[in-house]
């Protein structure tokens, strides 16, 4: 049984379907394996990064699947050591390459470095690929109020998207409201917190009461959320699983037992301090 995500509006006027598949940590091999999959499964949506070392397998995917291209909502990520006007653009062209496309639908910067202070140009850069049609909408990753309102206070241009790490245990209620204020959606990555949460008692109760998988009951609160959400997985049967949440709703009970589980706890890096990249 194939699921179709439901879409959201992007600030661009495009969209982007709710529910994806992340690669992060997948081989080449795997991300092939997994994109395969999930296309098959009804999945329209693809999250990969240059730093992934693994756009080529994603590539592969997509063209075994039999899915044309432009049925595929496809993002990749300028990491950091790339950043730079000319070096983003170069950086974007190679993604490109690696995927197989002519374009990406949502082109991101990766981190903001603020040390190195870098992401204002390469965020330039990005808006002349995204004119230049290699990058359909972009967009940023990690970013915090202080480097997003700098942003767009320097460029007049804001993110359709900010993809920041959120799961039950590190709900960002602030920066997804700033995110909004600025007409960007939030997406989460590490939506199921690196599976730390799956074993909480709470999630585990919910998943009883729905008769589904704690997986689900956490996807589905990011969906009623307004989140966009990419779980990862190279499990057929969990790629499967994932999507399969637009068929029940978690209930208020529900919804006020996870919001009561945030307590500010990440499990990836704090994007003030993470960097500055390795020569």
């Amino acid at each position: 049984m194939s699921a179709i995500s439901p879409t959201l509006a992007l600030r661009d006027g495009r969209e982007i379907p709710q529910v994806g598949l992340g690669v992060w940590k997948a081989s080449q091999e795997q991300a092939t394996m997994a994109v395969r999959e999930a296309l098959n499964a009804g999945y329209r949506h693809i999250d990969t990064a240059a730093i992934y070392k693994n756009e080529e397998g994603v590539g592969a995917g997509l063209r075994e699947s039999g899915v044309p291209r432009e049925d595929v909502f496809l993002t990749t990520k300028v990491w950091n050591r790339d950043q730079g006007f000319e070096s983003t653009k170069d950086a974007a062209r190679a993604s490109l390459d690696r995927l197989g496309v002519d374009y990406v639908d949502l082109l991101l910067i990766h981190w903001p470095v603020p040390m190195v202070d870098r992401y204002v140009d390469t965020w330039k850069a990005m808006i002349e690929l995204r004119d230049a049609g290699l990058a359909r909408s972009i967009g940023v990753s990690n970013f915090t109020p202080a480097t997003l309102d700098r942003l767009v206070d320097e460029t007049g241009e804001a993110p359709v998207i900010n993809q920041i790490e959120v799961h039950p245990y590190l709900q960002q209620e602030t920066m997804r409201a700033v995110d909004a204020g600025h007409g960007a959606l939030t997406e989460a990555w590490s939506p199921l917190g690196q599976s730390h949460v799956l074993g909480d008692p709470v999630i585990e109760a919910i998943a009883a009461k729905h008769g589904r998988t704690p997986a689900q009951v956490v996807i589905r609160w990011h969906v009623q959320l307004g989140n966009v959400v990419i779980p990862k997985s190279v499990t057929p049967a969990r790629i499967v699983s994932n999507i399969q949440v637009f068929d029940f709703a978690l209930d208020s009970d529900d919804l006020a037992a996870i919001g009561a589980l945030d307590r500010g706890e990440r499990f990836g890096p704090d994007p003030d301090t993470f960097g500055p990249p390795r020569p």
